[in-house]
Protein backbone atom coordinates (compact mmCIF):
# COMPACT_ATOMS: atom_id res chain seq x y z
CA UNK A 1 0.00 0.00 0.00
CA UNK A 2 1.25 3.56 -0.63
CA UNK A 3 2.93 5.31 2.29
CA UNK A 4 0.97 8.41 3.38
CA UNK A 5 2.78 11.72 3.57
CA UNK A 6 2.08 14.92 5.45
CA UNK A 7 1.52 18.15 3.47
CA UNK A 8 4.39 20.60 3.97
CA UNK A 9 2.22 23.58 4.96
CA UNK A 10 3.53 26.74 6.64
CA UNK A 11 7.25 26.50 7.34
CA UNK A 12 9.22 29.17 9.17
CA UNK A 13 12.88 29.12 8.05
CA UNK A 14 15.63 30.99 9.87
CA UNK A 15 18.59 31.96 7.72
CA UNK A 16 16.23 31.64 4.76
CA UNK A 17 17.82 34.39 2.67
CA UNK A 18 20.91 32.42 1.65
CA UNK A 19 22.71 29.09 1.70
CA UNK A 20 20.89 26.11 3.13
CA UNK A 21 18.00 28.29 4.32
CA UNK A 22 17.36 29.59 0.80
CA UNK A 23 17.49 26.03 -0.53
CA UNK A 24 14.88 25.01 2.05
CA UNK A 25 12.66 27.95 1.06
CA UNK A 26 12.88 26.85 -2.58
CA UNK A 27 12.14 23.22 -1.70
CA UNK A 28 9.14 24.16 0.47
CA UNK A 29 7.78 26.33 -2.35
CA UNK A 30 8.30 23.56 -4.91
CA UNK A 31 6.41 21.16 -2.63
CA UNK A 32 3.43 23.50 -2.42
CA UNK A 33 4.17 24.80 1.06
CA UNK A 34 4.39 28.36 2.34
CA UNK A 35 7.85 29.43 3.52
CA UNK A 36 8.24 32.26 6.02
CA UNK A 37 11.75 33.71 6.20
CA UNK A 38 13.54 35.13 9.22
CA UNK A 39 17.03 36.42 8.50
CA UNK A 40 19.38 39.22 9.47
CA UNK A 41 19.24 40.52 5.88
CA UNK A 42 16.27 39.76 3.65
CA UNK A 43 17.17 41.80 0.54
CA UNK A 44 17.98 38.60 -1.36
CA UNK A 45 14.62 36.97 -0.65
CA UNK A 46 12.48 36.94 -3.83
CA UNK A 47 9.58 39.34 -3.95
CA UNK A 48 6.29 37.89 -2.78
CA UNK A 49 7.70 35.86 0.11
CA UNK A 50 6.96 36.73 3.72
CA UNK A 51 10.40 37.77 4.98
CA UNK A 52 11.25 39.52 8.24
CA UNK A 53 14.64 41.00 9.12
CA UNK A 54 15.65 39.93 12.62
CA UNK A 55 18.87 39.15 14.48
CA UNK A 56 18.32 35.81 16.20
CA UNK A 57 20.72 36.84 18.98
CA UNK A 58 18.07 39.37 20.02
CA UNK A 59 15.83 36.93 21.87
CA UNK A 60 12.96 39.32 22.50
CA UNK A 61 12.81 40.50 18.88
CA UNK A 62 13.15 36.94 17.60
CA UNK A 63 10.36 35.56 19.77
CA UNK A 64 8.12 38.46 18.75
CA UNK A 65 8.86 37.87 15.04
CA UNK A 66 7.99 34.18 15.36
CA UNK A 67 4.74 34.85 17.20
CA UNK A 68 3.70 37.52 14.70
CA UNK A 69 4.50 35.21 11.76
CA UNK A 70 2.30 32.53 13.28
CA UNK A 71 -0.51 35.06 13.71
CA UNK A 72 -0.21 36.31 10.10
CA UNK A 73 -0.44 32.82 8.68
CA UNK A 74 -3.01 31.40 11.07
CA UNK A 75 -0.48 29.03 12.60
CA UNK A 76 2.68 27.12 11.76
CA UNK A 77 3.25 23.58 10.58
CA UNK A 78 7.03 23.48 10.88
CA UNK A 79 10.16 25.39 11.83
CA UNK A 80 13.57 24.88 10.24
CA UNK A 81 16.45 26.56 12.10
CA UNK A 82 19.03 27.01 9.36
CA UNK A 83 20.63 30.25 10.60
CA UNK A 84 24.28 29.71 11.48
CA UNK A 85 27.67 31.43 11.54
CA UNK A 86 31.31 30.62 12.24
CA UNK A 87 34.63 32.40 12.53
CA UNK A 88 37.36 29.79 12.86
CA UNK A 89 40.39 30.70 14.95
CA UNK A 90 42.44 29.26 17.80
CA UNK A 91 40.66 29.75 21.11
CA UNK A 92 43.37 32.17 22.18
CA UNK A 93 43.00 34.17 18.98
CA UNK A 94 39.26 34.76 18.86
CA UNK A 95 37.64 37.60 20.77
CA UNK A 96 35.16 36.81 23.50
CA UNK A 97 32.54 38.77 21.56
CA UNK A 98 33.00 36.66 18.41
CA UNK A 99 33.07 33.41 20.38
CA UNK A 100 29.87 34.27 22.21
CA UNK A 101 28.09 35.51 19.07
CA UNK A 102 28.71 32.19 17.30
CA UNK A 103 27.08 30.35 20.20
CA UNK A 104 24.31 32.96 20.40
CA UNK A 105 23.35 32.60 16.73
CA UNK A 106 23.74 28.87 16.40
CA UNK A 107 22.44 27.60 19.74
CA UNK A 108 20.61 30.35 21.63
CA UNK A 109 18.93 31.61 18.44
CA UNK A 110 17.73 28.08 17.68
CA UNK A 111 16.26 27.77 21.17
CA UNK A 112 14.58 31.19 21.00
CA UNK A 113 12.85 30.40 17.71
CA UNK A 114 11.68 26.97 18.84
CA UNK A 115 10.48 28.22 22.21
CA UNK A 116 8.38 30.96 20.59
CA UNK A 117 7.00 28.60 17.92
CA UNK A 118 6.00 25.77 20.24
CA UNK A 119 2.42 26.90 20.99
CA UNK A 120 1.66 27.14 17.26
CA UNK A 121 3.39 23.82 16.53
CA UNK A 122 1.61 22.04 19.37
CA UNK A 123 -1.72 23.21 17.95
CA UNK A 124 -0.95 21.62 14.56
CA UNK A 125 1.16 18.66 15.78
CA UNK A 126 3.88 20.27 13.69
CA UNK A 127 7.58 19.61 13.36
CA UNK A 128 10.91 21.18 14.25
CA UNK A 129 14.00 20.58 12.14
CA UNK A 130 17.20 21.83 13.73
CA UNK A 131 20.48 22.01 11.83
CA UNK A 132 23.68 21.01 13.55
CA UNK A 133 26.80 19.88 11.68
CA UNK A 134 29.24 17.06 11.20
CA UNK A 135 31.21 19.04 13.79
CA UNK A 136 28.50 18.07 16.27
CA UNK A 137 29.90 14.56 15.92
CA UNK A 138 33.56 15.39 16.34
CA UNK A 139 35.17 18.67 17.31
CA UNK A 140 38.10 20.11 15.38
CA UNK A 141 40.82 22.58 16.23
CA UNK A 142 40.19 26.29 15.65
CA UNK A 143 36.47 25.60 15.91
CA UNK A 144 35.72 25.59 19.63
CA UNK A 145 32.76 27.97 19.47
CA UNK A 146 31.20 26.38 16.39
CA UNK A 147 31.65 22.83 17.67
CA UNK A 148 30.31 23.76 21.11
CA UNK A 149 27.26 25.41 19.58
CA UNK A 150 26.52 22.53 17.22
CA UNK A 151 27.04 19.88 19.90
CA UNK A 152 24.59 22.00 21.88
CA UNK A 153 22.04 22.05 19.06
CA UNK A 154 22.22 18.27 18.84
CA UNK A 155 21.73 17.86 22.58
CA UNK A 156 18.95 20.44 22.61
CA UNK A 157 17.19 18.53 19.84
CA UNK A 158 17.40 15.22 21.67
CA UNK A 159 16.02 16.78 24.85
CA UNK A 160 13.28 18.59 22.93
CA UNK A 161 12.24 15.35 21.24
CA UNK A 162 11.98 13.63 24.63
CA UNK A 163 9.96 16.52 26.05
CA UNK A 164 7.53 16.96 23.16
CA UNK A 165 7.17 13.35 22.00
CA UNK A 166 3.70 12.69 20.61
CA UNK A 167 2.96 16.41 20.31
CA UNK A 168 5.69 17.97 18.15
CA UNK A 169 8.07 16.10 15.86
CA UNK A 170 11.79 16.87 16.17
CA UNK A 171 14.53 16.08 13.66
CA UNK A 172 18.17 17.11 13.92
CA UNK A 173 19.84 17.32 10.52
CA UNK A 174 23.62 16.81 10.52
CA UNK A 175 25.14 18.07 7.26
CA UNK A 176 28.76 18.11 6.27
CA UNK A 177 30.27 21.14 4.55
CA UNK A 178 28.02 22.57 1.85
CA UNK A 179 28.78 24.47 -1.32
CA UNK A 180 27.48 27.85 -0.11
CA UNK A 181 28.83 31.30 0.76
CA UNK A 182 29.32 30.12 4.35
CA UNK A 183 33.08 30.09 3.71
CA UNK A 184 33.26 33.31 1.70
CA UNK A 185 34.45 35.66 4.43
CA UNK A 186 37.13 33.35 5.78
CA UNK A 187 40.84 33.81 5.34
CA UNK A 188 42.41 31.46 2.79
CA UNK A 189 43.68 29.29 5.64
CA UNK A 190 40.13 28.34 6.55
CA UNK A 191 38.53 28.10 3.12
CA UNK A 192 37.88 24.69 1.54
CA UNK A 193 40.50 23.77 -1.01
CA UNK A 194 39.75 23.11 -4.68
CA UNK A 195 39.52 19.37 -3.98
CA UNK A 196 37.24 19.72 -0.94
CA UNK A 197 34.33 17.30 -0.81
CA UNK A 198 31.30 19.57 -0.38
CA UNK A 199 27.62 18.78 -0.80
CA UNK A 200 25.00 20.90 -2.49
CA UNK A 201 22.59 22.67 -0.14
CA UNK A 202 19.71 21.39 -2.26
CA UNK A 203 20.61 17.84 -1.20
CA UNK A 204 20.26 18.77 2.44
CA UNK A 205 17.05 20.71 1.75
CA UNK A 206 15.58 17.61 0.10
CA UNK A 207 16.43 15.59 3.21
CA UNK A 208 14.71 18.22 5.37
CA UNK A 209 11.58 18.02 3.19
CA UNK A 210 11.67 14.24 3.60
CA UNK A 211 11.65 14.64 7.38
CA UNK A 212 8.84 17.20 7.25
CA UNK A 213 6.66 14.99 5.07
CA UNK A 214 6.68 11.91 7.29
CA UNK A 215 3.23 10.57 8.17
CA UNK A 216 1.75 11.33 11.57
CA UNK A 217 3.26 9.17 14.28
CA UNK A 218 6.54 8.61 12.42
CA UNK A 219 9.62 10.64 13.32
CA UNK A 220 13.12 10.87 11.90
CA UNK A 221 15.20 11.88 14.91
CA UNK A 222 18.58 12.38 13.22
CA UNK A 223 19.56 12.59 9.59
CA UNK A 224 23.21 12.85 8.47
CA UNK A 225 24.05 13.98 4.94
CA UNK A 226 27.70 13.47 4.02
CA UNK A 227 29.94 12.98 0.99
CA UNK A 228 31.37 9.50 0.85
CA UNK A 229 34.77 10.68 2.10
CA UNK A 230 33.57 13.03 4.88
CA UNK A 231 36.32 12.84 7.57
CA UNK A 232 34.09 13.91 10.48
CA UNK A 233 31.91 10.82 10.13
CA UNK A 234 31.91 8.67 12.15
Amino acid sequence: MPVPTTPIGRVLVTGGASGLGAAVVAAVTEAGGTPIVLDLKVDAVPEGFDAVAVDVTDTEATERAVREAAERHGGLDAVVTAAGIDKPAPIGGISSGDWERIVAVNLLGTAAVVRAALPALEATHGRVVTVSSSLALRGVGDGTAYSASKFGVRGFSQALAAETGGTVGVTNVIPAGMRTNFFADRTEQYKPGPDAQLIEPEYVANAILFALSQPAGCEIRELSIMPATEPSWP
